[in-house]
């Protein structure tokens, strides 16, 4: 289906409802990784006090590279989601900086520190489980480019 509106010279077609599902849905997701981050850089107790020493000493020495990394990760993200409910072919882009910053993020994570130990296992399988949502998104942001539904 085609909307009868030109938006800047070019026709896009109708939103199909996965997109308004899928855009609601990673926008609430999305809030939790803002949530984190702020919580975090805020170091707000009622969040941090789950967190051991060893886990507290080890998210407040995050080198500043680290913080942008995160920072493009969850505030992409975010971005991509609003993109997609305001149908912009920029939310892949947006979704393409979050996967970037995640890709910077689990570099130094997992393989330039400790992170491994000091998140476990749990921390581990929670950061594959967002690769996956960050993908899927990526992907899904593309498609719907692609087909003219984001422009």
């Amino acid at each position: 289906m085609i909307d009868q509106d030109r938006q800047g010279g070019s026709v896009r077609r109708k939103a199909p409802v996965h997109l308004w599902i899928v855009g609601v849905v990673s926008l609430l997701w999305n809030f939790v990784g803002i949530f984190d981050y702020l919580a975090t850089k805020f170091q707000a107790d009622f969040y941090m006090s789950q967190f051991t020493e060893a886990q507290l000493e080890y998210f407040y020495g995050f080198p500043a590279w680290m913080t942008a990394a995160w920072a493009f990760g969850v505030w992409g993200a975010f971005a991509g989601s609003v993109g997609l409910l305001l149908r912009k072919k920029w939310a892949m882009w947006a979704f393409g900086a979050s996967l970037a910053g995640l890709a910077v993020s689990s570099i130094y994570n997992f393989g330039l520190s400790n992170g491994i130990e000091i998140m476990g296992t749990g921390g581990l399988i929670f950061t594959l489980f967002i690769w996956a949502v960050a993908i899927l998104l990526f992907v899904y942001s593309k498609k719907q480019v692609d087909n003219g539904v984001l422009t």
